[in-house]
């Protein structure tokens, strides 16, 4: 990238050491090429800078995903932390549910213990009865009996155990349904829980699963980010150095318009040495008449467009007419409008075929242009007169239709136009 710019401005020094060596047209064709490579450094320029401007919109554009993925990481950050929050309360919920069947067996556990003691006093009590399966031989008892006496006493106590026993495993068994019932609930309940645990540990899997995958897309995206804020640097680096290159080339244009001004000067000079004004060679009814004094018409024709604001025919935006149009039919010719030296000749942008010349009146320059021809018959660094045939009308680059446009600046050409005037101050249409 340096070594580019110090070629660039050592070319540019070999041009200011020579230009003041060699003939006219050697010397003046200098200026053609330093514009050219002035209008190469501008187009790099502009280049640049649209490359710039398109690294910092993907920066922005990358900025703007990374901010979208750190918001959905805190999304995801809220809702994994809500399930730990879910998940310690089903943990939670188990435990206690743990604890109720533990306590739950505990009182099954009493339970039996206490129906065995029942079953000890029963056969205590009732020696002499006869037990088959779960069912008591009451009957037995009773016909065991030695007098009517004993028999009342014996129906008696049947009478008061089978009651006890009836109360005893009636309890035992409403008890015994109970804990069953409440057994199942609380099991049903924890495995409601494990399936919620399981549940919820298979949502927070998916949650760190998708943090992780944005985790990733982030570092990917912030390597992007970083490439291209080096490419910008680098761009922005060769944008300096290629503004540093325009300064260079701009300022040995000015002076190649110097000498060439300087060059006009010398002929104008040479001209009132010699007391013989400059006479165009006409060509009957296609050259203009050339009029007396210092300017002269450009081409015959109508006055299609005057100097100033209007709407531009091809843009229809409003814009500033830095010239005047004159409109005649392609081929018609066109000459100086007074004496000078070629300072361009050839195409340039909006103009189309354009020849730019520059004057020397009393000390002051002037520059012509000759935009949208059809035909150059000059070339850059050639002495003409007043008069001389130097190109015909056409209807090149921006143009509607067959024309010349022809300007009038004060000074050199600057291509943003500050210097041009209305060239009715200085020729007559």
């Amino acid at each position: 990238m340096m070594k580019r710019r110090w070629f660039l401005i050592s070319i540019i020094a070999v041009f200011m050491l020579t230009s003041f060596v060699g003939e006219n047209g050697v010397l003046a064709s200098k200026l053609n090429e330093l514009k050219k490579e002035q209008k190469q450094n501008e187009i790099k320029k502009n280049d640049l800078k649209s490359d710039i401007q398109k690294k910092e919109s993907a920066i922005k554009a990358l900025e703007t995903k990374i901010d979208d993925f750190l918001k959905q990481i805190l999304s995801l950050n809220k809702e994994i932390e809500q399930t730990n929050a879910n998940m310690n309360r089903v943990i939670d919920s188990i435990n206690k549910t743990n604890d109720e069947i533990d306590a739950l067996k505990e009182s099954i556990a009493d339970l039996e213990k206490k129906i065995e003691e029942r079953d000890v006093v029963l056969r205590e009590r009732v020696r002499a009865m006869q037990i088959k399966g779960s069912h008591v031989s009451y009957i037995d008892v009773l016909l065991g009996a030695n007098s009517f006496a004993d028999f009342i006493d014996r129906f008696s106590a049947v009478t008061t155990l089978m009651d006890a026993d009836r109360d005893i495993m009636r309890k035992q068994q409403q008890d015994i349904d109970q804990l069953e019932t409440e057994k199942a609930l609380v099991e049903k309940k924890l495995a409601e829980l494990e399936e919620s645990k399981a549940k919820l540990e298979k949502l927070k899997a998916s949650l760190e699963a998708q943090k992780k995958e944005k985790s990733r897309l982030i570092d990917q995206l912030e390597a992007e980010q970083e490439k291209l804020s080096q490419e910008k640097k680098d761009l922005e680096e060769e944008y300096h150095d290629t503004i540093e290159v325009e300064a260079e080339l701009e300022k040995a244009v000015i002076a190649e318009q110097k000498r060439i001004a300087e060059l006009a000067r010398k002929e104008e000079e040479r001209r009132r040495k010699a007391a013989a004004a400059a006479a165009a060679a006409k060509k009957p009814g296609t050259l203009p008449n050339v009029s007396s004094g210092f300017w002269t018409r450009p081409a015959n024709g109508r006055v299609s467009s005057h100097f100033g604001w209007r709407v531009h025919p091809i843009f229809k935006t409003k814009r500033q007419h830095r010239g005047t149009d004159i409109a005649n039919s392609i081929g018609t010719p066109v000459v100086s409008a007074a004496d000078g030296v070629v300072s361009y000749a050839g195409q340039m942008g909006g103009y189309g075929n354009v020849i730019m010349v520059t004057h020397s009146s009393n000390g002051s320059i002037f520059t012509t242009v000759y935009g949208h021809l059809s035909k150059i018959n000059v070339s850059v660094g050639q002495v003409v007169d007043k008069g001389t045939h130097i190109g015909a009308i056409g209807n090149s680059g921006n143009s509607t239709g067959p024309h010349l446009h022809f300007e009038v600046h004060v000074g050199n050409w600057t291509a943003s136009g500050p210097s041009a005037v209305n060239p009715l101050r200085y020729v007559s249409f």
